[in-house]
């Protein structure tokens, strides 16, 4: 068995569990996400598209809600995970995308109702969890 140990001394990505059920209603059945959501609501990529299609229809404080819920949810499978508070939260891995979808989505409806410091402090955490995800969603 080979380990990979952190040599920048800081703290090892944290890897979210994958949710292969909810996952194959919102991607594969293409399922509604508000149906999805209701049916896991721990599922953070069913918020991240509630929030999305949300801002995208100029309703910005449903985006804000939709989008602090699935941050939270995300928030709460990284501690469970053995997140610390920081450290890397890869893009790459599939299951991690909702939550880092979900903390760009609440940059930018924070940055829509003009509360700066929310907005700030998400670019920022999502810069710090991964530089991949915050090229990647320009929030």
């Amino acid at each position: 068995m080979t380990t990979h140990k952190n040599l920048l001394g800081g703290p090892d990505p944290t890897y979210l569990p994958e949710d292969e059920a909810a996952h194959r209603l919102l991607a594969e059945e293409s399922r509604p996400a508000a149906e999805v959501a209701a049916q896991h609501p721990t599922y953070s990529p069913a918020w991240a598209e509630l929030a999305e299609e949300a801002y995208a229809g100029g309703r910005v404080v449903e985006s804000y809600a939709y989008a602090r819920t699935g941050y939270h949810r995300g928030l709460d499978q990284l501690r469970r995970a053995g997140w610390k508070g920081h450290g890397p939260v890869p893009w790459d891995h599939r299951a991690n995308r909702g939550f880092l979808r979900c903390l760009a989505a609440l940059a930018r409806a924070a940055t829509a109702i003009q509360e700066t410091e929310e907005a700030d402090r998400c670019r920022t955490f999502l810069r710090d969890s991964s530089e991949e995800a915050y090229a990647e969603l320009k929030p």
